[in-house]
C-alpha cells in the first residue's frame, strides 16, 4: 500500500487581496479553481462540479496523472518547456539604451548579464517566456530588455552592476529600482502585471451611444459596469457630472480589474433597463454584466463612492447576487446623439394664433 497523506492539498486565495496572483493566472471570474499537477507553471482549469465529491474525484484523477508521469520518467518541472521566443526580449546597447528606455512611456524590465554566467543561463529561457507573455498581456505597454554588461560596459557602470544577473525596473520620470521577486516565468510576469496595473491609466467612462460600443466594450472585459443616470431634465449638467465623477472614481479604484465602465440617459435604451430589470424607476441605477456568462447583478445600495465600492467589492470576490439577463442575450442597443455637456432644455410646443377664433362660438352645437 501507498500512503497518499498529504499529497494532494486544497488550498484558497483571496483574490481581491493578493491581486498579483490573480492576474499571474489569468482569473477573470469567481471562484475560479485551478489545478497545480506536474507542471506548476502551468496549472489546469478545473471544469467538474462544485460538490465535495467531485471536487474529491479530480482530485484523485489529477493524482493518477502525476502519478503516471513520475513513473514514465518525466520530472514535470517544465524545465526546458518555458516556451516564449528570443524575439521578444529586447537586446538593449550602450547606444539604444537611453531612447528605447528612457524616453519611453513604457515599462521597462531590464536583465544585465554576462555571457560566461550560470544563472544568466539559467534565467534566458524564463526571460523569453515571460518576454512574450508580458507582451500579450499588457497589450505591449511592458518591455522586458537585456543588455550584454560585459559588452555594454557603460551602462553597466552607470546604474552600478556588480553581480549578474541583475533586473532593474525603469519607469518615465523615475530613479530605476531593483527587481526583489523570483526568477521564474511565473514570478517575472506577476511583478511585470503588477507594474502595469499601476502605470496604466484608469479606464474611460463610454456613453452608450450604439451597438458598437456597447457589444465591444461587454464582449472584450469580464466585466461591464453599466450606470443608467436620471433624465438630464431631472439633474441638470451639474447633477450629471456629480454621478459621473462618482463612476470615474470607481474606475480609478477598480483599475486593476481591467472591467469596462459605461452609462446611459434613463429612457435611451429602455430594451438594456428591461433585460436588467431597471424598467423605469429608481434612477440612478448600476448592473454588472458578464457577457460570457450572460449573468447580471444590480446594485442594491446607494449610488456613492461606499455604495458601489461595496457592490463591486462584493462582486469581485464572489459573493454578489446574480441573474440572468432577460432574453438570455445582450439586449439590442439603439444609436442616440452624444450628451453635449450642457443641461437639459423643454422641447418648444407648437405655437397657435388664436386671434381670430371667436371664443363665443366654441360652446354652441353646430347642426
Amino acid at each position: 500500500p501507498i500512503c497518499l497523506s498529504g499529497v494532494v492539498k486544497v488550498g484558497a486565495v483571496d483574490a481581491d487581496q493578493h491581486k498579483s496572483l490573480g492576474g499571474q493566472y489569468g482569473v477573470r471570474g469567481f471562484p475560479t479553481i485551478k489545478i497545480f499537477g506536474a507542471n506548476k507553471n502551468k496549472p489546469d482549469d478545473y471544469q467538474g462540479g462544485r460538490s465535495s465529491q467531485a471536487i474529491v474525484e479530480a482530485a484523485l484523477s489529477a493524482l493518477r496523472s502525476l502519478v503516471k508521469d513520475r513513473l514514465s520518467g518525466k520530472s514535470g518541472s517544465g524545465s526546458g518547456s518555458s516556451g516564449g521566443s528570443k524575439k521578444d526580449v529586447v537586446e538593449l546597447t550602450d547606444d539604444n539604451f537611453d531612447k528605447t528606455v528612457l524616453d519611453s512611456d513604457d515599462v521597462w524590465l531590464v536583465e544585465f548579464f554576462a555571457p560566461w554566467c550560470g544563472h544568466c543561463k539559467n534565467l534566458e529561457p524564463e526571460w523569453a517566456a515571460a518576454a512574450s507573455e508580458v507582451k500579450d498581456q499588457t497589450n505591449n505597454k511592458v518591455h522586458l530588455g537585456a543588455v550584454d554588461a560585459t559588452v555594454h560596459q557603460g551602462l553597466a557602470s552607470r546604474y552600478g552592476i556588480r553581480g549578474f544577473p541583475t533586473i532593474k525596473i525603469f519607469r518615465k520620470g523615475e530613479e530605476p529600482e531593483d527587481y526583489q521577486g523570483g526568477r521564474t516565468r511565473s514570478d517575472i510576469v506577476a511583478r511585470a502585471l503588477d507594474l502595469f496595473s499601476d502605470n496604466a491609466p484608469a479606464p474611460e467612462l463610454h456613453e452608450i451611444l450604439g451597438e458598437d460600443v456597447f457589444k465591444k466594450i461587454c464582449d472584450d472585459q469580464q466585466l461591464c459596469v453599466i450606470a443608467v443616470l436620471p433624465h438630464i431634465l431631472d439633474t441638470g449638467a451639474a447633477g450629471r457630472n456629480g454621478y459621473l465623477e462618482v463612476m470615474m472614481k470607481m474606475a480609478e479604484k477598480y483599475k486593476k480589474k481591467m472591467w469596462g465602465w459605461l452609462w446611459t440617459q434613463a429612457g435611451d435604451q429602455m430594451d438594456l433597463e428591461s433585460s436588467l430589470g431597471i424598467g423605469g424607476f429608481g434612477y440612478p441605477a448600476m448592473a454588472a454584466i458578464n457577457a460570457r456568462k450572460m449573468k447580471f447583478a444590480l446594485l442594491k445600495g446607494s449610488f456613492s463612492e461606499s455604495g458601489i465600492h461595496e457592490f463591486l467589492r462584493e462582486l469581485s470576490m464572489g459573493r454578489g447576487s446574480t441573474a440572468t439577463i432577460g432574453g438570455g442575450a445582450l439586449p439590442k442597443v439603439h444609436s442616440v446623439e452624444p450628451w453635449d455637456g450642457k443641461d437639459g432644455e423643454l422641447p418648444m410646443e407648437d405655437y397657435i394664433d388664436l386671434s381670430d377664433v371667436d371664443l363665443d362660438d366654441l360652446g354652441k352645437d353646430e347642426l
